[in-house]
């Protein structure tokens, strides 16, 4: 089983560092291989995404990603930036699912912002479209107005719009993936305004007929927006759009009181996948050894699950976080008086011990 490893910037190295070492105390046949991405690779040479490392990933089973990003890099030309290697990655692997499990541990309950009662057992996978929608829809751009309440003025314009075996594809990993939960899926849209979700809404309907099995609902995604902080443990399964996908899984992950903690996935169709932290590279700490690596290693156990086939192993990593957590032991962000803050090592150490 052959593992792209891309720690890429900030935090990124030394939170990967961590997953690895896990990865590596388990009893499986893993190769793994490190390649620069990000700034990191535009550093040493001149592209967020060089060719070398692109290759490294397609030929991999998985990508093991870390973080990319830096304020110093903002200057440059839009398709420099160290942003722009996550989506050449998304685009030239297929990855067109991205899962993000918001989860909240029963040992960080108090972390959340909401009451307890109301996030206590909180188990969510949102299931967001990563490569269409309006952030991809061609035409786009600037002009000047031909109508509309300003003609004359200049406006800029996107383009909202899915294919029936994109929206098809998106929905059988829901409903899949509800299968191995509580069998229940909300699909979120906006199909009284935009007929782009309608069609949608339409569309996953359909499929949702191949699924007998599971319970589907429907819900706008402002209503949805409420919901999760009104009463987040009513949904299990969520799927949505890229953009709406993209607001709502960071409004979950906050439920569970640190984005540090949470994990996520991206797949394409033949299940090779990136995984990831939902977090950023925050490189205002990098190199502090206060980072929260359980993300990282949380998402190296989504790989084993769904790329590698590996759910004892998976299961294993995920027994072993729990564990490190109930011995309350806690990085920075998400310690609290009465527990033991650790280093980004410390923690990686702790959950070696636990496996």
């Amino acid at each position: 089983m052959k593992i792209a490893v891309l720690p890429g910037d900030g935090i990124g190295t030394e939170i990967v560092a961590e997953a690895v070492k896990v990865l590596n105390a388990l009893d499986l046949k893993l190769e793994m291989e490190t390649a620069l991405v990000g700034g990191a690779a535009y550093e040493a040479h001149g592209h967020p995404l060089p060719e070398a490392t692109l290759k490294l990933a397609k030929e991999a089973d998985a990508v093991l990603f870390g973080a990319v990003g830096d304020w110093k890099y903002d200057k440059l030309e839009r398709a420099l930036r160290p942003e722009q290697a996550i989506l050449g990655l998304r685009k030239n692997l297929g990855l067109f699912a991205n899962l993000r499990p918001a989860i909240c541990y029963e040992q960080l309950v108090g972390a959340s912002s909401l009451k307890p009662e109301l996030i206590a057992g909180l188990d969510i996978l949102i299931i967001r479209e990563l490569t269409g929608d309006v952030y991809f829809g061609q035409p786009r751009g600037r002009r000047t107005a031909s109508d509309g309440l300003f003609p004359g003025a200049e406006e800029a314009f996107d383009t909202m719009r899915y294919s029936r075996p994109e929206v098809e594809r998106i929905a059988h990993v829901a409903f899949q993936a509800a299968r191995k939960r509580s069998n229940r899926v909300t699909s979120v849209d906006k199909a009284n305004v935009l007929e782009t979700f309608q069609f949608w809404k339409d569309v996953v309907t359909e499929v949702g007929t191949q699924y007998p099995d599971v319970a589907l609902d429907h819900m706008y995604v402002d209503n949805a927006a409420m919901q999760l902080v009104r009463e987040p443990k009513k949904f299990d399964v969520v799927v949505t759009g890229n953009l709406f996908g993209d607001i709502l899984s960071d409004e979950a992950a906050m439920l569970t009181g640190s984005i540090g903690m949470l994990p996520s996935a991206s797949l394409n169709a033949s299940k090779q996948g990136l995984y990831e932290p939902s977090h950023g590279s925050a490189p205002d700490i990098a190199g502090k050894g206060i980072a929260n690596p359980l993300a990282t290693i949380l998402s190296a156990a989504m790989m084993l699950r769904y790329s590698l086939n590996q759910e004892a192993a998976a299961q294993r990593i995920e027994a072993a976080v729990k564990s490190v957590l109930a011995q309350g032991l806690r990085t920075a962000d998400i310690f609290s008086p009465g527990t033991t803050r650790v280093s980004t090592l410390e923690m990686g150490a702790a959950v070696l011990r636990a496996l």
